[in-house]
C-alpha cells in the first residue's frame, strides 16, 4: 500500500475511465473488432479503428458498417454487436492486463481517501467481467455506457458518476486516455488528466497531460486537478483535502 502523508489539497473524487486507462483492453478490442470485420466479409481499416477508440458500441457499429459499405439494418447491426460482445467476453475472460502504473495509482487514490467511480463506455456485462481484475470494491459507483441516455463523448456518463457520488463535476478529476473520453469529461465540467494510450488526444482548456500513470503521487494528482481546473477558467469552490473527501 502506498505511503500516506499529509493529504494534499485536491479533488473531492476521482473518476476513472477503464479501457486504455486502467486496463490494456483496447488491444483486446483490436482483436475482436478485426475478427468481426472479417466475419462480416471485410477488413477493418486503421483509420476506422482509431475513430472507435473510447466510443460506444452503437458508434463503433455505425463506423464499421459505414466503412464496410454495409446496409445498417437494425437486425444486422444488433447481431453484429452481439457477436462482438460475445467474442470480447471470451477474450476478457482469458486475462486482462493493467496499463502501466494503473494498479498502483488506484491504490494510491484509495489510500488517500478520495472516493472513486469507474466511468466507461463499455456495457455492464463486460464491465462486470473486467471488475474481477480491477476490483469492484475500490469504487463507490460504476457507470457503464448502456446505463445512460448517451455514452461518451456526450457528458452523460460523467454527470451520472458525479451525481452518484454527490460531488460537483468540477470538484472531480477525470482520468482518460482517448479523445472521446476526454471530450465527455470536459463537457460534463470535470477537469481532465489525459494519459494517452492508442491515439493522440488534442489539447483542451480543461485538460492536462501525463505520459504514464507510473510514479503518480498524491500531490501530482492534486496538482493535475488544480491545473486543469485553472486552465478551464474555473476556480475551486473551496479548499478540499482527502481527509474531508466523501461521497
Amino acid at each position: 500500500m502506498p505511503e500516506v502523508g499529509r493529504p494534499p489539497v485536491g479533488p473531492s473524487a476521482v473518476l476513472w475511465d477503464m479501457d486504455g486507462t486502467l486496463l490494456d483492453s483496447e488491444r483486446i478490442w483490436d482483436v475482436s473488432l478485426h475478427e468481426l470485420a472479417r466475419h462480416l466479409g471485410g477488413q477493418l481499416s486503421d483509420d476506422t479503428r482509431q475513430r472507435m477508440v473510447g466510443s460506444s458500441l452503437g458508434t463503433s457499429m455505425s463506423l464499421l458498417f459505414a466503412q464496410l459499405d454495409l446496409a445498417a439494418e437494425p437486425d444486422a447491426v444488433r447481431q453484429a454487436g452481439q457477436w462482438l460482445l460475445a467474442r470480447t467476453g471470451v477474450l476478457f475472460d482469458a486475462g486482462l492486463s493493467w496499463r502501466p502504473g494503473a494498479q498502483s495509482a488506484l491504490e494510491l487514490v484509495q489510500a488517500h481517501g478520495w472516493p472513486m467511480a469507474l466511468v466507461t463506455n463499455t456495457g455492464r456485462v463486460l464491465t462486470e467481467r473486467a471488475l474481477r481484475t480491477v476490483g469492484r470494491d475500490r469504487f463507490a459507483a460504476t457507470v457503464c455506457g448502456d446505463e445512460v441516455q448517451q455514452g461518451k463523448p456526450a457528458p452523460d456518463p460523467y454527470l451520472r458518476a458525479a451525481e452518484l457520488l454527490g460531488v460537483d463535476p468540477q470538484q472531480c478529476l477525470a482520468i482518460e486516455d482517448s479523445p472521446t473520453g476526454a471530450a465527455s469529461a470536459e463537457e460534463a465540467g470535470c477537469p481532465v488528466l489525459v494519459v494517452p494510450c492508442e491515439v493522440a488526444v488534442p489539447d483542451g482548456a480543461g485538460r492536462v497531460f501525463r505520459d504514464s500513470l507510473v510514479g503518480l503521487t498524491a500531490e501530482a494528482l492534486a496538482d493535475a486537478w488544480r491545473s486543469a481546473l485553472s486552465r478551464s477558467g474555473r476556480a475551486p469552490a473551496g479548499r478540499r483535502t482527502s481527509e474531508s473527501a466523501g461521497c
